[in-house]
Protein backbone atom coordinates (compact mmCIF):
# COMPACT_ATOMS: atom_id res chain seq x y z
CA UNK A 1 0.00 0.00 0.00
CA UNK A 2 1.85 3.29 -1.29
CA UNK A 3 1.05 6.66 0.85
CA UNK A 4 0.84 10.31 -0.35
CA UNK A 5 0.27 13.79 0.81
CA UNK A 6 -2.22 14.85 -2.00
CA UNK A 7 -4.01 12.20 -4.80
CA UNK A 8 -5.25 13.94 -7.57
CA UNK A 9 -8.36 11.77 -9.60
CA UNK A 10 -8.35 12.76 -13.11
CA UNK A 11 -5.90 13.11 -16.23
CA UNK A 12 -7.70 15.92 -18.01
CA UNK A 13 -6.42 19.49 -18.06
CA UNK A 14 -7.83 20.55 -14.82
CA UNK A 15 -5.72 17.25 -13.15
CA UNK A 16 -2.33 17.97 -14.54
CA UNK A 17 -2.31 21.21 -14.24
CA UNK A 18 -3.21 21.05 -10.30
CA UNK A 19 -0.57 18.43 -10.19
CA UNK A 20 1.90 20.98 -12.16
CA UNK A 21 0.96 23.42 -9.50
CA UNK A 22 1.74 21.40 -6.38
CA UNK A 23 4.74 19.78 -7.69
CA UNK A 24 6.45 23.10 -6.42
CA UNK A 25 5.90 21.86 -2.74
CA UNK A 26 7.87 19.35 -1.04
CA UNK A 27 4.42 16.64 -1.29
CA UNK A 28 4.30 13.19 -2.54
CA UNK A 29 1.74 13.27 -4.65
CA UNK A 30 -0.15 10.77 -7.65
CA UNK A 31 -2.76 10.99 -10.11
CA UNK A 32 -4.66 8.60 -11.54
CA UNK A 33 -6.68 8.61 -14.92
CA UNK A 34 -8.58 5.72 -15.89
CA UNK A 35 -8.13 5.40 -19.95
CA UNK A 36 -5.07 4.60 -21.21
CA UNK A 37 -3.46 7.88 -21.42
CA UNK A 38 -4.08 11.65 -20.37
CA UNK A 39 -6.64 13.84 -22.01
CA UNK A 40 -8.55 10.79 -23.42
CA UNK A 41 -12.10 12.35 -21.84
CA UNK A 42 -13.62 15.73 -21.99
CA UNK A 43 -10.05 17.33 -22.54
CA UNK A 44 -9.53 15.56 -25.77
CA UNK A 45 -12.33 17.18 -27.40
CA UNK A 46 -11.90 20.64 -26.62
CA UNK A 47 -11.60 23.29 -29.19
CA UNK A 48 -8.41 24.64 -28.08
CA UNK A 49 -9.59 28.58 -26.95
CA UNK A 50 -8.03 30.17 -24.30
CA UNK A 51 -10.82 32.44 -23.61
CA UNK A 52 -10.64 36.64 -22.69
CA UNK A 53 -12.95 36.04 -20.13
CA UNK A 54 -15.91 37.99 -22.17
CA UNK A 55 -19.67 35.82 -22.05
CA UNK A 56 -20.07 35.31 -18.13
CA UNK A 57 -21.33 37.33 -15.63
CA UNK A 58 -18.10 38.97 -13.61
CA UNK A 59 -19.78 37.61 -10.48
CA UNK A 60 -19.48 33.85 -11.61
CA UNK A 61 -16.29 32.08 -10.28
CA UNK A 62 -15.85 30.95 -13.41
CA UNK A 63 -15.37 34.65 -14.89
CA UNK A 64 -12.81 35.78 -12.59
CA UNK A 65 -10.63 32.25 -13.11
CA UNK A 66 -10.99 32.64 -16.71
CA UNK A 67 -9.90 36.21 -16.51
CA UNK A 68 -6.64 34.93 -14.37
CA UNK A 69 -5.98 31.62 -16.57
CA UNK A 70 -5.64 33.79 -19.36
CA UNK A 71 -2.75 35.41 -17.82
CA UNK A 72 -1.45 32.39 -16.38
CA UNK A 73 -1.60 30.46 -19.38
CA UNK A 74 0.53 32.80 -21.37
CA UNK A 75 3.24 32.47 -18.63
CA UNK A 76 3.37 28.59 -18.83
CA UNK A 77 3.14 28.47 -22.37
CA UNK A 78 6.52 30.02 -22.08
CA UNK A 79 7.87 28.12 -19.50
CA UNK A 80 6.77 24.83 -21.50
CA UNK A 81 7.51 25.72 -25.06
CA UNK A 82 3.55 25.13 -25.90
CA UNK A 83 3.01 26.96 -29.12
CA UNK A 84 0.03 29.48 -28.10
CA UNK A 85 -0.97 31.77 -30.60
CA UNK A 86 -2.72 35.26 -29.38
CA UNK A 87 -5.55 35.55 -32.36
CA UNK A 88 -8.39 38.05 -30.84
CA UNK A 89 -12.38 36.89 -30.73
CA UNK A 90 -15.22 38.93 -32.61
CA UNK A 91 -18.13 38.26 -31.28
CA UNK A 92 -20.66 39.62 -33.61
CA UNK A 93 -23.78 41.74 -34.10
CA UNK A 94 -26.23 41.65 -37.11
CA UNK A 95 -28.72 44.39 -35.57
CA UNK A 96 -28.86 47.17 -33.66
CA UNK A 97 -30.22 45.25 -30.37
CA UNK A 98 -27.83 42.73 -30.70
CA UNK A 99 -25.01 46.07 -30.63
CA UNK A 100 -26.85 46.46 -27.04
CA UNK A 101 -25.73 43.33 -25.90
CA UNK A 102 -22.32 43.58 -26.72
CA UNK A 103 -22.27 46.66 -25.28
CA UNK A 104 -23.57 44.82 -21.97
CA UNK A 105 -20.86 41.97 -22.41
CA UNK A 106 -18.54 44.62 -23.10
CA UNK A 107 -19.26 46.59 -19.55
CA UNK A 108 -19.03 43.57 -18.00
CA UNK A 109 -15.49 42.58 -18.98
CA UNK A 110 -14.62 45.79 -17.95
CA UNK A 111 -15.80 44.97 -14.69
CA UNK A 112 -13.61 42.06 -14.37
CA UNK A 113 -10.72 44.14 -15.83
CA UNK A 114 -10.15 42.79 -19.37
CA UNK A 115 -7.93 44.32 -21.81
CA UNK A 116 -8.52 45.56 -24.88
CA UNK A 117 -11.79 45.15 -25.49
CA UNK A 118 -13.60 47.76 -28.04
CA UNK A 119 -16.72 47.70 -30.49
CA UNK A 120 -15.79 47.66 -34.14
CA UNK A 121 -17.88 48.63 -37.03
CA UNK A 122 -18.54 47.40 -40.16
CA UNK A 123 -15.95 48.98 -41.80
CA UNK A 124 -13.64 47.72 -39.86
CA UNK A 125 -14.83 44.03 -39.87
CA UNK A 126 -14.76 44.38 -43.93
CA UNK A 127 -10.87 45.10 -43.25
CA UNK A 128 -9.81 42.50 -41.12
CA UNK A 129 -12.36 39.71 -41.78
CA UNK A 130 -13.02 39.74 -45.32
CA UNK A 131 -15.19 36.44 -45.26
CA UNK A 132 -17.14 37.67 -42.26
CA UNK A 133 -20.88 37.97 -43.60
CA UNK A 134 -21.75 41.50 -45.02
CA UNK A 135 -24.92 41.26 -42.53
CA UNK A 136 -23.02 41.93 -39.77
CA UNK A 137 -22.86 45.43 -38.50
CA UNK A 138 -20.72 45.56 -35.61
CA UNK A 139 -18.18 43.11 -33.48
CA UNK A 140 -16.51 43.06 -29.72
CA UNK A 141 -13.15 42.77 -30.30
CA UNK A 142 -11.40 41.36 -27.80
CA UNK A 143 -7.63 40.90 -28.69
CA UNK A 144 -6.72 38.73 -25.70
CA UNK A 145 -7.99 35.48 -27.10
CA UNK A 146 -5.76 32.83 -28.36
CA UNK A 147 -5.56 29.49 -29.55
CA UNK A 148 -4.06 26.56 -28.26
CA UNK A 149 -3.48 22.42 -28.76
CA UNK A 150 -6.15 21.08 -25.62
CA UNK A 151 -3.98 17.41 -25.70
CA UNK A 152 -0.26 18.89 -26.08
CA UNK A 153 -0.87 21.18 -22.99
CA UNK A 154 -2.11 18.25 -20.91
CA UNK A 155 0.56 15.88 -21.90
CA UNK A 156 3.23 19.17 -21.10
CA UNK A 157 1.91 19.90 -17.94
CA UNK A 158 1.76 15.91 -17.25
CA UNK A 159 5.28 15.44 -18.83
CA UNK A 160 6.75 18.74 -16.21
CA UNK A 161 4.53 17.16 -13.11
CA UNK A 162 6.48 13.98 -13.66
CA UNK A 163 9.77 15.66 -13.97
CA UNK A 164 8.79 17.32 -10.21
CA UNK A 165 8.17 14.02 -8.99
CA UNK A 166 4.52 13.50 -9.43
CA UNK A 167 3.59 9.64 -10.19
CA UNK A 168 1.25 9.77 -12.79
CA UNK A 169 -0.51 6.09 -13.73
CA UNK A 170 -2.63 5.80 -16.17
CA UNK A 171 -5.34 2.53 -16.82
CA UNK A 172 -6.21 2.99 -13.03
CA UNK A 173 -9.88 3.60 -12.30
CA UNK A 174 -10.84 4.87 -9.00
CA UNK A 175 -12.92 1.98 -7.18
CA UNK A 176 -13.68 3.18 -3.71
CA UNK A 177 -12.66 6.09 -1.30
CA UNK A 178 -12.66 5.33 2.30
CA UNK A 179 -12.21 7.51 5.18
CA UNK A 180 -10.00 6.76 7.70
CA UNK A 181 -9.10 9.06 10.23
CA UNK A 182 -7.07 11.62 9.07
CA UNK A 183 -6.66 10.64 5.58
CA UNK A 184 -7.59 8.19 2.73
CA UNK A 185 -8.26 4.53 1.72
CA UNK A 186 -8.44 4.66 -2.40
CA UNK A 187 -9.01 1.33 -3.92
CA UNK A 188 -8.14 1.38 -7.58
CA UNK A 189 -8.46 -1.12 -10.41
CA UNK A 190 -4.65 -1.79 -9.62
CA UNK A 191 -3.78 -1.46 -5.95
CA UNK A 192 -4.67 0.48 -2.84
CA UNK A 193 -3.45 3.88 -2.07
CA UNK A 194 -3.52 6.20 1.14
CA UNK A 195 -3.74 9.70 0.85
CA UNK A 196 -3.99 12.51 3.81
CA UNK A 197 -5.96 14.60 0.82
CA UNK A 198 -7.73 13.74 -2.15
CA UNK A 199 -8.76 16.05 -5.22
CA UNK A 200 -11.80 14.96 -7.40
CA UNK A 201 -10.74 16.36 -10.73
CA UNK A 202 -12.70 13.69 -12.35
CA UNK A 203 -14.74 15.70 -14.99
CA UNK A 204 -18.14 13.52 -16.61
CA UNK A 205 -17.55 11.19 -13.40
CA UNK A 206 -16.96 13.61 -10.47
CA UNK A 207 -20.64 13.35 -9.31
CA UNK A 208 -19.68 9.56 -8.93
CA UNK A 209 -16.19 9.92 -7.19
CA UNK A 210 -17.72 12.60 -4.53
CA UNK A 211 -20.25 9.88 -3.83
CA UNK A 212 -17.82 7.18 -3.40
CA UNK A 213 -16.06 9.79 -0.78
CA UNK A 214 -19.50 10.19 0.75
CA UNK A 215 -20.30 13.93 -0.54
CA UNK A 216 -23.44 13.47 -2.61
CA UNK A 217 -23.83 17.41 -3.65
CA UNK A 218 -24.22 17.37 -6.61
CA UNK A 219 -24.73 15.63 -10.23
CA UNK A 220 -22.88 16.14 -13.52
CA UNK A 221 -25.23 16.34 -16.60
CA UNK A 222 -22.94 16.12 -20.03
CA UNK A 223 -23.95 18.35 -22.38
CA UNK A 224 -22.73 17.07 -25.58
CA UNK A 225 -21.31 19.27 -28.31
CA UNK A 226 -20.87 18.04 -31.99
CA UNK A 227 -17.59 20.08 -34.10
CA UNK A 228 -16.55 20.45 -37.41
CA UNK A 229 -12.87 20.22 -38.56
CA UNK A 230 -11.88 21.69 -42.20
CA UNK A 231 -9.45 21.02 -44.24
CA UNK A 232 -6.12 22.69 -43.38
CA UNK A 233 -6.24 24.81 -46.94
CA UNK A 234 -8.73 27.13 -45.77
CA UNK A 235 -6.42 28.18 -42.81
CA UNK A 236 -6.95 31.90 -44.19
CA UNK A 237 -10.88 31.64 -43.86
CA UNK A 238 -10.59 33.68 -40.76
CA UNK A 239 -8.25 35.70 -38.63
CA UNK A 240 -9.99 35.71 -35.53
CA UNK A 241 -12.28 33.18 -33.45
CA UNK A 242 -15.97 34.68 -34.32
CA UNK A 243 -18.44 34.18 -31.97
CA UNK A 244 -22.32 34.80 -32.53
CA UNK A 245 -24.11 36.36 -28.97
CA UNK A 246 -24.27 33.98 -26.52
CA UNK A 247 -27.16 31.29 -25.80
CA UNK A 248 -28.50 30.87 -22.25
CA UNK A 249 -26.58 27.28 -22.29
CA UNK A 250 -23.58 27.95 -24.47
CA UNK A 251 -21.48 30.24 -26.82
CA UNK A 252 -23.24 29.11 -29.55
CA UNK A 253 -22.27 28.12 -33.38
CA UNK A 254 -18.27 29.19 -33.36
CA UNK A 255 -15.78 29.93 -36.12
CA UNK A 256 -12.62 29.14 -34.89
CA UNK A 257 -8.81 28.26 -35.62
CA UNK A 258 -7.26 25.78 -34.08
CA UNK A 259 -3.85 25.92 -33.22
CA UNK A 260 -2.43 23.65 -35.93
CA UNK A 261 -4.18 25.71 -38.74
CA UNK A 262 -7.61 24.00 -39.24
CA UNK A 263 -10.36 26.27 -39.03
CA UNK A 264 -13.34 24.57 -36.94
CA UNK A 265 -17.05 25.29 -36.48
CA UNK A 266 -19.59 24.46 -33.40
CA UNK A 267 -19.99 22.71 -31.36
CA UNK A 268 -23.47 22.26 -30.56
CA UNK A 269 -25.23 21.88 -27.17
CA UNK A 270 -27.32 19.34 -25.87
CA UNK A 271 -27.58 18.03 -22.56
CA UNK A 272 -27.88 14.33 -22.82
CA UNK A 273 -27.88 11.35 -19.98
CA UNK A 274 -25.09 9.12 -21.25
CA UNK A 275 -21.54 9.84 -20.32
CA UNK A 276 -20.23 8.02 -23.35
CA UNK A 277 -22.74 9.19 -25.76
CA UNK A 278 -19.45 10.49 -28.34
CA UNK A 279 -22.10 10.27 -31.36
CA UNK A 280 -22.50 12.47 -34.27
CA UNK A 281 -25.81 13.13 -36.34
CA UNK A 282 -26.99 14.32 -39.34
CA UNK A 283 -29.15 16.89 -37.20
CA UNK A 284 -25.75 18.53 -35.81
CA UNK A 285 -24.48 18.72 -38.99
CA UNK A 286 -26.78 20.65 -40.15
CA UNK A 287 -27.47 22.96 -37.00
CA UNK A 288 -23.62 23.12 -37.19
CA UNK A 289 -23.92 24.48 -40.48
CA UNK A 290 -26.02 26.93 -40.20
CA UNK A 291 -25.04 28.85 -37.22
CA UNK A 292 -20.94 28.65 -38.67
CA UNK A 293 -23.02 29.80 -42.69
CA UNK A 294 -24.04 32.85 -40.92
CA UNK A 295 -21.05 34.50 -39.62
CA UNK A 296 -19.15 32.93 -42.92
CA UNK A 297 -21.67 32.15 -45.77
CA UNK A 298 -18.65 31.08 -47.80
CA UNK A 299 -18.21 27.40 -45.80
CA UNK A 300 -18.46 24.91 -47.88
CA UNK A 301 -19.30 21.44 -46.92
CA UNK A 302 -17.24 19.31 -48.68
CA UNK A 303 -14.19 20.69 -46.74
CA UNK A 304 -15.20 19.30 -43.70
CA UNK A 305 -12.57 16.46 -42.69
CA UNK A 306 -13.53 15.63 -39.36
CA UNK A 307 -16.61 15.02 -37.91
CA UNK A 308 -16.46 14.60 -33.63
CA UNK A 309 -18.12 15.13 -30.70
CA UNK A 310 -17.25 15.90 -26.80
CA UNK A 311 -19.18 16.06 -23.70
CA UNK A 312 -18.96 19.23 -21.19
CA UNK A 313 -19.36 18.48 -17.43
CA UNK A 314 -22.18 20.72 -16.42
CA UNK A 315 -23.16 21.01 -12.80
CA UNK A 316 -24.89 24.05 -12.90
CA UNK A 317 -23.93 27.40 -13.81
CA UNK A 318 -20.64 27.87 -12.04
CA UNK A 319 -17.78 25.66 -11.23
CA UNK A 320 -18.07 23.74 -8.29
CA UNK A 321 -14.23 24.15 -6.39
CA UNK A 322 -14.51 23.72 -2.77
CA UNK A 323 -13.48 21.44 0.85
CA UNK A 324 -16.06 19.14 1.27
CA UNK A 325 -16.44 19.72 5.18
CA UNK A 326 -18.40 16.40 5.84
CA UNK A 327 -15.63 14.70 4.26
CA UNK A 328 -12.74 16.52 5.89
CA UNK A 329 -9.42 16.46 3.34
CA UNK A 330 -11.97 15.76 0.27
CA UNK A 331 -11.70 18.64 -2.72
CA UNK A 332 -14.32 18.26 -5.29
CA UNK A 333 -13.25 20.28 -8.66
CA UNK A 334 -16.33 19.85 -10.71
CA UNK A 335 -18.64 20.71 -13.48
CA UNK A 336 -15.31 22.49 -14.95
CA UNK A 337 -17.10 23.17 -18.44
CA UNK A 338 -16.19 26.40 -20.85
CA UNK A 339 -13.88 28.27 -20.14
CA UNK A 340 -11.99 25.48 -17.92
CA UNK A 341 -9.72 25.21 -20.54
CA UNK A 342 -8.45 28.21 -19.81
CA UNK A 343 -9.25 28.37 -16.29
CA UNK A 344 -7.04 25.89 -15.46
CA UNK A 345 -4.01 27.28 -14.24
CA UNK A 346 -6.01 29.65 -12.09
CA UNK A 347 -8.30 26.65 -10.82
CA UNK A 348 -4.81 24.79 -9.69
CA UNK A 349 -3.71 28.01 -7.76
CA UNK A 350 -7.25 28.11 -6.22
CA UNK A 351 -6.93 24.01 -5.05
CA UNK A 352 -3.30 24.53 -3.38
CA UNK A 353 -4.97 27.62 -1.43
CA UNK A 354 -7.71 25.48 -0.08
CA UNK A 355 -5.50 22.76 0.79
CA UNK A 356 -3.47 25.06 2.84
CA UNK A 357 -6.60 26.31 4.06
CA UNK A 358 -7.25 22.85 5.35
CA UNK A 359 -4.41 22.13 6.61
CA UNK A 360 -1.89 20.77 4.18
CA UNK A 361 1.80 22.86 4.56
CA UNK A 362 3.18 23.89 1.37
CA UNK A 363 6.91 24.40 1.38
CA UNK A 364 8.51 25.02 -1.73
CA UNK A 365 10.80 22.72 -3.20
CA UNK A 366 14.59 24.38 -3.58
CA UNK A 367 15.06 22.71 -6.72
CA UNK A 368 11.43 23.11 -9.10
CA UNK A 369 12.11 22.16 -12.70
CA UNK A 370 10.44 25.13 -14.35
CA UNK A 371 11.18 24.26 -18.28
CA UNK A 372 10.87 21.40 -20.33
CA UNK A 373 12.60 20.33 -23.44
CA UNK A 374 10.82 21.59 -26.36
CA UNK A 375 9.57 19.38 -28.74
CA UNK A 376 10.04 19.17 -32.60
CA UNK A 377 7.46 19.44 -35.11
CA UNK A 378 8.14 19.78 -38.91
CA UNK A 379 4.40 21.42 -39.65
CA UNK A 380 5.51 24.16 -37.68
CA UNK A 381 8.98 24.70 -38.92
CA UNK A 382 10.46 26.52 -42.16
CA UNK A 383 12.13 24.27 -44.59
CA UNK A 384 15.13 25.70 -43.94
CA UNK A 385 15.02 24.63 -40.22
CA UNK A 386 13.80 21.37 -41.17
CA UNK A 387 16.91 20.83 -43.32
CA UNK A 388 19.31 21.51 -40.45
CA UNK A 389 17.16 18.83 -38.57
CA UNK A 390 17.66 16.29 -41.21
CA UNK A 391 21.39 16.80 -41.11
CA UNK A 392 21.72 15.56 -37.24
CA UNK A 393 19.12 12.89 -37.56
CA UNK A 394 18.26 11.30 -41.01
CA UNK A 395 14.92 10.18 -39.15
CA UNK A 396 13.43 13.52 -39.63
CA UNK A 397 13.61 12.86 -43.32
CA UNK A 398 11.96 9.71 -43.07
CA UNK A 399 7.81 11.22 -43.51
CA UNK A 400 5.73 9.02 -41.95
CA UNK A 401 2.43 11.36 -42.38
CA UNK A 402 2.65 13.29 -45.27
CA UNK A 403 -0.78 15.11 -44.53
CA UNK A 404 0.82 16.45 -41.64
CA UNK A 405 4.29 16.16 -42.38
CA UNK A 406 5.35 14.29 -39.52
CA UNK A 407 8.64 12.02 -39.32
CA UNK A 408 9.80 8.80 -37.84
CA UNK A 409 11.76 10.60 -35.50
CA UNK A 410 8.61 12.71 -34.12
CA UNK A 411 6.47 9.59 -33.81
CA UNK A 412 9.72 7.92 -31.84
CA UNK A 413 10.28 11.06 -29.65
CA UNK A 414 6.54 11.07 -28.84
CA UNK A 415 6.92 7.41 -27.75
CA UNK A 416 9.57 8.14 -25.48
CA UNK A 417 7.05 11.06 -23.67
CA UNK A 418 4.34 8.91 -23.23
CA UNK A 419 2.47 7.80 -26.09
CA UNK A 420 1.13 4.22 -26.01
CA UNK A 421 -1.79 4.00 -28.49
CA UNK A 422 -2.56 5.57 -32.06
CA UNK A 423 -4.69 8.42 -30.92
CA UNK A 424 -1.90 9.20 -28.27
CA UNK A 425 0.60 9.58 -31.25
CA UNK A 426 -2.18 11.50 -33.62
CA UNK A 427 -2.73 13.60 -30.54
CA UNK A 428 0.99 14.45 -29.74
CA UNK A 429 2.33 14.46 -33.13
CA UNK A 430 -0.95 15.07 -35.85
CA UNK A 431 -0.07 11.84 -37.58
CA UNK A 432 -3.58 10.51 -39.05
CA UNK A 433 -5.05 13.47 -38.14
CA UNK A 434 -4.99 15.10 -42.41
CA UNK A 435 -7.49 14.44 -44.79
CA UNK A 436 -6.78 10.54 -45.72
CA UNK A 437 -7.63 10.12 -41.54
CA UNK A 438 -4.06 7.58 -42.13
CA UNK A 439 -4.23 5.75 -44.93
CA UNK A 440 -0.93 6.18 -45.63
CA UNK A 441 0.49 6.18 -42.44
CA UNK A 442 -1.54 3.96 -40.12
CA UNK A 443 1.07 0.58 -41.07
CA UNK A 444 4.24 2.42 -40.25
CA UNK A 445 3.17 3.23 -37.34
CA UNK A 446 1.41 0.34 -35.83
CA UNK A 447 5.05 -0.99 -36.64
CA UNK A 448 7.14 1.70 -34.84
CA UNK A 449 4.33 1.67 -32.00
CA UNK A 450 5.17 -2.43 -31.41
CA UNK A 451 8.70 -1.84 -31.99
CA UNK A 452 9.52 1.13 -29.31
CA UNK A 453 6.55 -0.30 -26.65
CA UNK A 454 8.14 -4.12 -27.17
CA UNK A 455 4.86 -5.24 -27.76
CA UNK A 456 3.16 -7.51 -30.74
CA UNK A 457 0.85 -5.79 -33.54
CA UNK A 458 -2.36 -7.56 -32.28
CA UNK A 459 -1.32 -5.65 -28.74
CA UNK A 460 -1.57 -2.21 -30.63
CA UNK A 461 -4.98 -0.22 -29.39
CA UNK A 462 -6.58 2.78 -30.79
CA UNK A 463 -6.98 3.79 -27.14
CA UNK A 464 -7.07 1.41 -25.08
CA UNK A 465 -7.83 -2.48 -24.48
CA UNK A 466 -10.86 -3.03 -26.01
CA UNK A 467 -9.80 -1.23 -29.33
CA UNK A 468 -7.09 -3.16 -31.18
CA UNK A 469 -6.24 -2.50 -34.41
CA UNK A 470 -4.65 -5.84 -35.41
CA UNK A 471 -6.98 -8.96 -35.05
CA UNK A 472 -4.78 -12.26 -34.84
CA UNK A 473 -6.29 -14.87 -36.96
CA UNK A 474 -7.00 -18.10 -35.55
CA UNK A 475 -9.29 -19.86 -38.29
CA UNK A 476 -6.19 -21.86 -39.07
CA UNK A 477 -6.16 -23.42 -35.73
Amino acid sequence: MSAYDVAIIGGGVVGTAIGRELSRYKLHICLFEKEAELAFGVSKSNSGIIHPGTQHHPDLLKAKLCVQGNVLTRNLARELFIDFKEVGELIVAFNKEEVGRLLAIKRDGHALKIPGLKIVDKAWLRKHEPNLSNKAIAALHAPTAGIISPYRWVYDLAENAAKNGVEIYTETRVEGILPKGRSFEVATSKWIFTSHYVINAAGLYADEISRLAGSDSFRIIPRKGEEFLLDKKEEHLTKHLLFPLPSGISKGILVTRTSDGNPMIGPTAEDIEDKEDLSTTKEGLKRALEGARKLVPSINENDIIAYFSGLRPVAGEDFIIRHEDKVPGFINVAGIQSPGLTAAPAIALMTAGILKDNGLKLKKKKSFYRHRKKEIHLFAVPLSTTKRFIKKDAGYGDIVCRCEMVSSEEVREAISRGAKTMDGLKFRTRAQAGRCHGSFCTTRLLKILAEKTEVPLTGVTKRGAGSEIVKEDRSSG
